[in-house]
């Protein structure tokens, strides 16, 4: 009675434990791929970066069109204490200025260079979110299969746990040696190992998910009938021009602008300014009009045109070799963009076709192992046939079973692992083809 009541009070706590452990955990829930890629490209630093950075491109369009729109401003030079003699400025109670440019080539090509980077933000952003689904998806589309694989594992442990008892009796029995059972506790144990690393494999992919949607870790269970298939293009069909390049290619076309800008500095192209100016003069604290034969107006009001010719600036010349410089490194970098997606198109369409048949292989033996088995229990249910004719094949004995459920789930894990190496394949081909918008609006539709 002692020892129960022992028990009883060791046991409550490590109850209470546990139910603790089990509130404080995230409940899953099955989540759809496309709420996954959608919050995924919502909490994206990159994508948040590269907003960032398309705001910052607007701002500067903004900012070399008005170098266009006169500017105001206002001031005053109220003095502080009684003038005495004649200070030789006017006693300008508040003022009022307007300035803007009317004429300059350079600002024009730097408003058009400001346009093309506005343009090469844009596609940064597209190109930012292109990526956060590509790998929001893979990520998921790999947490399904893993889970899969992970539930035929435990089947076959539990096939390998029955196939090791039966062997035990077998062993004890005379009947198989002792090393029929070694080999059974070794399959075992490298049946549990496999389980280990798909389970670190699936918790790693969850944390990966957590990061991109900013869900809680383990909240996220992947809905199958969400994953649309995956198109099977080829680089023989119509290649479209990626984001990443057109954006690389936009970039150094507003570098390009903005060096020519730099250069028609130097070209002797005036420039021309407009400029009005009011001022408020006054009498106030001082006696400005004993010096003057007439009193000064209050109200002075002037407008007019600056007209700057540039002869030599030694810091715009140096300017110019510099941008100069600066377009020919994004020009190349443009180029150098699209040269990478041409080879990496050209090695996802090697890969793509010795995963598509790697995939069939591994669901033909899948198929083949299932029939097997099929045999293999009938043969177990009915027997060999043949009794116990002369020549005839042994009776199957129970292990065979177990061994051939075990090869069946095994083929089962090929199928479902080939099958993801070939979607990850056509998904990244997708991208590299420019096709990835095409794969975000199947999402939307499914």
């Amino acid at each position: 009675m002692q020892v129960r009541e022992k028990s009883r009070r060791l046991l409550l706590p490590a109850l209470a434990g546990l139910a603790l452990a089990a509130a404080s955990a995230p409940a899953a829930a099955q989540v759809s791929l496309t709420s996954v890629v959608e919050l995924a490209q919502k909490n994206s630093a990159t994508v948040r970066l590269a907003q960032a950075d398309l705001q910052k491109a607007a701002a500067q369009l903004a900012q070399s069109h008005d170098a266009f729109i006169p500017s105001v401003s206002f001031g005053s030079g109220l003095p502080a204490f009684p003038e005495v003699g004649f200070t030789g400025s006017l006693p300008t109670i508040w003022d009022s200025t307007i300035q803007s440019m009317v004429f300059s080539m350079p600002q024009i090509q730097y408003i058009r260079a400001a346009r093309a980077a506005l343009q090469a933000a844009q596609l940064s952003l597209k190109d930012s979110r292109e990526q956060v689904a590509l790998d929001a998806s893979t990520a998921y589309i790999e947490l399904d299969t893993v889970d899969m694989e992970l539930e035929a594992a435990r089947q076959q442990e539990q096939n390998a746990a029955r196939l090791v008892a039966i062997e035990q009796q077998r062993t004890e029995a005379g009947v198989d040696p002792l090393s029929e059972l070694l080999q059974a506790q070794l399959t075992a144990a490298q049946l549990k190992l496999k389980r280990l690393h798909l389970e670190t494999r699936a918790a790693t992919l969850s944390k990966q998910l957590a990061v991109l949607t900013g869900l809680p870790v383990g909240s996220i269970t992947p809905d199958h009938a969400s994953i649309p298939e995956i198109p099977a293009v080829t680089a023989d069909e119509h290649a479209l021009s990626t984001s990443a390049v057109d954006s690389a290619q936009a970039l150094a076309h507003s570098r390009e602008l903005a060096a020519k800008g730099d250069r028609e500095h130097q070209w002797f192209l005036p420039e021309i300014s407009f400029g009005a100016l009011y001022n408020r003069n006054t009498t106030l604290l001082n006696n400005i009009d004993i010096y003057y034969k007439t009193a000064l107006p209050a109200d002075n009001f002037s407008t007019g045109f600056s007209i700057r010719v540039p002869l030599f600036d030694a810091g715009l010349h140096a300017k110019s070799k510099e941008s100069a410089a600066d377009a020919l490194r994004a020009r190349v970098e443009a180029e150098q963009a699209q040269h990478q997606n041409d080879i990496q198109i050209t090695e996802l369409t090697a890969s793509l076709r010795e995963l598509d048949a790697q995939a069939e292989i591994a669901s033909l033996k899948q198929q083949i192992a299932n029939e097997q088995l099929k045999s293999i229990l009938v043969q177990m249910e009915l027997g060999n046939g043949a009794s116990n004719a002369p020549g005839a094949p042994p009776q199957l004995s129970p292990t065979a079973e177990q061994q051939a459920r075990i090869d069946e789930r095994q083929k089962y894990q090929d199928a479902l692992g080939a099958g993801l190496d070939l979607s990850k394949a056509r998904l990244n081909l997708l991208r590299a083809l420019g096709h990835m918008q095409d794969w975000l609006n199947e999402l939307h539709s499914k």
